[in-house]
Formats: structure tokens, sequence, C-alpha cells
């Protein structure tokens, strides 16, 4: 279950929310139903957060926007919402997209139509996500003093968003990982060790020592001498493994 996508869908009707729920389960999601009240909807949400919450425009104690709108106060991972309607409205569907939504989704429509959806909008997600992770991971090696005009500094990044994409990479940093990020740069594995070994010096002689163990959270001790380059890599990387791993649905 864990590595299945979890959709909850808002409606626990028979002939709707059930019927949908059974029909995704068989493409092999994790599809759930939960009664169409805002509230209940809400606080199933904040107990355990789908990846996605599939809900009819219309809901008790509110509707669709209302939910959005509580669960982002909530402070919980926001789910990706295909808000389902049975009126094409262009300002309903731009109600639904400035607050949150993933997709609008006009019915009728069969589970086929909205498992192509569900997909659609993860991927949307994902894609979003992993512009986003670059942009994280460039503001880190900037904040542990590796500067920007050295080679390193390129090869540092790509090895570390390439290992948060795929861990196998850092079971063997030497035959794995070097040579994907050289192949980026077409150069050899022995220049991008050589490359991230001196950003990594420069980060540890220039860089600000409370900043590296506020990262690091003394896992490292700066007074022990630097870090390898696969312990630096791997540090980095499994921090932001565990922040971003349900999100980007990526590799164990």
């Amino acid at each position: 279950m864990n590595n299945k996508i979890k959709v909850l869908i808002g409606d626990d009707s028979a002939e709707s929310g059930v019927s949908i729920a059974n029909r995704l389960r068989e493409r092999g999601m994790y599809a759930y139903t939960r009664r169409k009240d805002s509230n209940i909807i809400v606080e199933s949400i904040r107990q355990d957060p789908p990846d996605v919450a599939v809900l009819d425009i219309t809901a008790q104690n509110g509707d669709a926007v209302t939910i959005m709108k509580k669960v982002r106060e909530l402070g919980v991972k926001f789910p990706a919402f295909i808000i389902t309607s049975a009126f094409d409205n262009e300002f309903i569907e731009r109600q639904v997209m400035a607050n949150g939504g993933a997709k609008y989704l006009l019915k009728p429509y069969d589970a086929d139509d909205l498992f192509n959806v569900i997909t659609s909008a993860l991927g949307d997600r994902a894609n979003s996500l992993s512009d986003d992770m670059e942009i994280v991971v460039t503001d880190i090696i900037h904040q542990l003093g590796v500067p920007a005009h050295i080679k390193g500094y390129h090869y540092l990044r790509s090895a570390i968003l390439r290992s948060i994409e795929d861990k196998t990479l850092l079971e063997s940093v030497t035959k794995l990982l070097y040579p994907t990020v050289a192949n980026l740069y077409d150069t050899t594995s022995s220049r991008v060790e050589r490359a991230i070994r001196h950003a990594i010096e420069i980060a540890w002689d220039r860089g600000n020592v409370d900043t590296l163990n506020a990262f690091f959270g003394y896992t490292v001790d700066t007074t022990k001498g630097k870090p390898t380059n696969s312990e630096f890599i791997a540090l980095i990387t499994d921090k932001l493994r565990l922040r971003y791993k349900s999100a980007l649905k990526i590799k164990n």
C-alpha cells in the first residue's frame, strides 16, 4: 500500500463514490471514500493526507474551494485536488484553480477518465517539484559556501539531484554516481571526483562553521576535517529525500 497512489474520494454513495473507488483499486491505486461533507473530508485529510483528493464542487457544510482553503490552513501536505462538476463554468473553474486545484473535471466521467486525470495531475506536480528541488539544492550549496564559478559546484549539484531521484547511485559513488554526472558534462569520472572534492574543501575551509553545523546537525565534526565526497552528498540527499519523498514519489 505504501507504494500506491492514495486517493480520497469525497463521496461515499454506492452509485458514485464507492463504484469509482473500486475501479481505481482495480487499476492499482489505494482508493477510499469519505462522506460528502466538508468537515469530514478536511478532518480525514488532516489525519492522513492522501496524494489525491477527488471532490465534487458541492458538499455539505461548504464546497470544494472551502475545503482546499481549510486544508492549506492546517499546514499538512496539500493533496492534488481534482474537483468534479456538472457545470462547464469558467468562473467556478478559475476559483478552483486559483485556490490550489490541480484539475477541473466535468461530469459525466468514467474510471478511465479519472485515472488519466490523476496520473496527469501527479505528473504535473512532480515536474513542478523537480524544478523546485533544483532551486532548493542550489540554495543549500550556496549556503554551505561552495562558489558558483567552479566546476565542482555544478558537478556537486547534479550529483545530489541524481541521488535524490535514485538513491542506489550512492551505493557505489565511484562506479555509478561519478559516471552518471560525468556523462552529463562530457567529462571523466576522475575529474568529477576531484572537482567535487575541491568544492567540499572550499566549503569546509571558507564556509561558515555555524551554517555547516546547523545544516548537518553536528553529524560531521568540522574540527576533525571535512567529510568525504560520499558523506557530504549522502547527508544532503538523505535530508531532502525525507522532506520530499511523498511528493516526488522517488525511488527507495
